[in-house]
């Protein structure tokens, strides 16, 4: 049985890659990606500044064998202008040399966005950017993975057409590899919910599964083809928990990193707090060794309460997002988004008592996960 690695974003601050294998450690994580500074801007500490031998220590510790990095979001190679291009064409081949350095295969990139042009201009402009960071960067075994986008603004990547059109015009693509991002997907109009199978089918039929060298993990704040980008904790979204469990232990996806990049909770900003742990847990199936008996005590209780209240997980978090996104009244009078009201009746009605904000939280996520989790626990 092949290990299932799942992770999540984790913070490359401090010590570089110990500060992040110990975060990626404390939620249980068997991968994790990183970016190797701030993703706004081109600051970046010297490579022998990143603790990199006590982070590959710390990682064998946790049995961490696959990492990614992501690329800044500052690159844009769909630019027409010459300098924004320039800057983008040098500064990804220092970060795929950094990831070089730090022993990493794949590089996350958002292909581009052509802005003032036209997807055709998009197209062209990002893969004469790829052929020159690649033609750069030959002495590295670094692959760049192009991210499946979600069709906000002027992005390219949106169609898997659009990513098999850039390989297509890449000489060195065997060194092109693919992110599927399961939030950008279904934002893009590709049903994950109703025909996870075909929507696979398809990829491998236009760009190939073969290609897939990691995925992200987001559920999302809108509804199939929404064309936003607006992640949603796991189990808080349009897609929920079956779908994204779905993706995670799919066959044709085996043996990738699973990466999440879900938005951080908590009523003061200053405290808020990842799900990841919990998200981790339920999705690896390993939730009673995580937390214990008395975790699925706790959500059999919130099973029954929020019964009590007939309350639907998915359908109180699809009609809250709704009203949230089409009713501006509504949304000024509450602007709570779901997992923040339910967290709320929770505490109200004194239903878990003597937890943590984040505690009755990651209970709110396993109560996302469905009663199907306490019959198998």
């Amino acid at each position: 049985m092949m290990m299932l690695k799942i992770g999540s974003h984790v913070s490359f601050s401090d010590k570089g890659l110990l500060t992040a294998a110990q975060e990626a450690d404390s939620y249980g994580s068997t991968t994790f990606m990183i970016y190797t500074g701030a993703p706004q801007n081109t600051r970046r500490k010297p490579i022998d500044s990143l603790y990199i031998p006590e982070g590959k220590e710390a990682m064998a510790k946790s049995g961490v064998e696959e990492i990614v990095v992501h690329a800044p979001y500052i690159i844009n190679l769909g630019s027409y202008k010459e300098d924004t291009f320039e800057l983008a064409v040098r500064f990804l081949q220092e970060e795929v040399r950094r990831t070089h350095h730090i022993g990493v295969r794949n590089i996350v990139l958002h292909p581009g966005a052509y802005t003032d042009k036209d997807a055709e201009y998009g197209i062209g402009r990002i893969a004469e950017g790829l052929n020159e960071v690649l033609d750069g960067t030959d002495e590295t075994d670094v692959n760049i993975a192009l991210e499946t986008m979600a069709g906000k603004g002027t992005e390219i990547g949106r169609t898997f057409e659009e990513i098999a059109r850039i390989i297509d015009k890449v000489r060195q693509n065997d060194r092109l590899t693919v992110c599927l991002d399961t939030c950008h997907m279904h934002d893009a109009g590709y049903d994950l919910i109703g025909d996870l199978d075909g929507v696979l089918e398809e990829f491998d039929r236009i760009v190939g599964l073969d290609r897939v060298a990691v995925v992200h993990l987001n559920d999302s704040k809108n509804p199939r083809g929404a064309a936003k980008d607006r992640h949603a904790p796991i189990g808080a979204g349009w897609l929920g928990f079956d779908t994204i469990n779905a993706v995670v232990h799919h066959e044709a996806l085996a043996g990738r990193p699973f990466i999440l990049e879900t938005p951080w909770i908590g009523k003061d900003a200053k405290k808020q707090r990842p799900m990841y742990e919990a998200e981790i847990a339920l999705l690896r199936g390993n939730a009673m060794e995580r937390f214990g008996e008395s975790f699925f005590d706790h959500v059999e209780r919130l099973h029954h309460f929020f019964g009590k209240q007939d309350i639907d997980p998915k359908v109180f978090v699809l009609s809250t997002w709704e009203t949230l996104k089409s009713d501006a009244k509504a949304k000024k009078a509450d602007p709570r988004e779901p997992m923040e009201r339910l967290y709320d009746l929770v505490v109200e009605h004194q239903v878990l008592t003597d937890l943590s904000e984040e505690e009755i939280n990651h209970r709110i996520t396993a109560w996302f996960a469905g009663k199907q989790l306490l019959v198998n626990a």
